[in-house]
């Protein structure tokens, strides 16, 4: 079972989820680094380029979702040194400084909560993201080109390329192809149709869609509307 809630953090979301069933929930390519509490262990989630099946293990999980490249900022790793991949924060962190930090987590009236505070106090201690993280995902949302992007931005082709795989885990390019599915999924699971979705979301036709969401999740539109993150 999987909830969330908007984070006291600007653009993050606090979320719990417990696995249901042997069944593993996939975790959807979405831009994002998390956060993750799990059996009084602290992990980072680096940005998907591929649907993750969660670990299906008793156990309950809870985390804080970043806001698309905010995360290399507030954790001190750069988003591509984490690419699909999920790693112990100790690995990543001095090991005083995850002990402290886990102690305040276990301490709290619960792991999400203990997350939350967390992440909004190191976003208050933490160096501030990258400014120009926000203009991509802005232009790409907007359906800009990486060209066009790169040229509004006034750099290079190299340097967006450089700043968005250390912001972002992965180039424009990549970068463009998840939000447009993220956005297609919205559309979709709002009860849009997916040719009217396709349509919206910017693909070239509904067959467009069905093989790029094939690509990136390993899945056909339908079997994501009833599930997944």
């Amino acid at each position: 079972m999987y909830a969330e809630r908007p984070s006291r953090l600007a653009g993050a979301v606090v979320w719990t989820a417990a696995p249901a069933g042997p069944r593993a929930w996939p975790v959807l390519p979405d831009g994002c680094m998390d956060l993750l509490w799990h059996e009084g262990r602290l992990l980072v989630a680096g940005p998907d380029t591929r649907s993750h099946a969660a670990d299906g293990a008793p156990g309950r999980w809870a985390g804080v979702r970043f806001f698309p490249g905010t995360a290399p900022a507030l954790l001190g790793v750069p988003a591509h040194e984490v690419r699909d991949r999920r790693v112990d924060l100790a690995d990543l962190w001095p090991a005083h400084r995850v002990r402290s930090l886990t102690a305040r987590v276990a301490a709290a009236p619960g792991p999400a909560r203990g997350l939350e505070e967390a992440a909004l106090a190191l976003a208050a201690d933490g160096d501030p993201a990258d400014p120009l993280a926000g203009r991509i995902i802005a232009a790409l949302q907007a359906g800009r080109s990486v060209a066009a992007t790169a040229d509004g931005l006034g750099v290079g082709a190299r340097r967006l390329h450089r700043r968005s795989l250390a912001a972002f885990g992965y180039g424009p390019k990549t970068l463009a192809r998840i939000l447009r599915l993220q956005r297609a999924l919205a559309l979709a699971r709002g009860g849009t149709p997916l040719a009217e979705t396709a349509a919206l979301a910017g693909f070239a036709d509904q067959a467009h869609l069905t093989r790029d969401v094939r690509r990136l999740t390993g899945m056909a539109p339908r079997a994501l509307l009833g599930g997944g993150r």
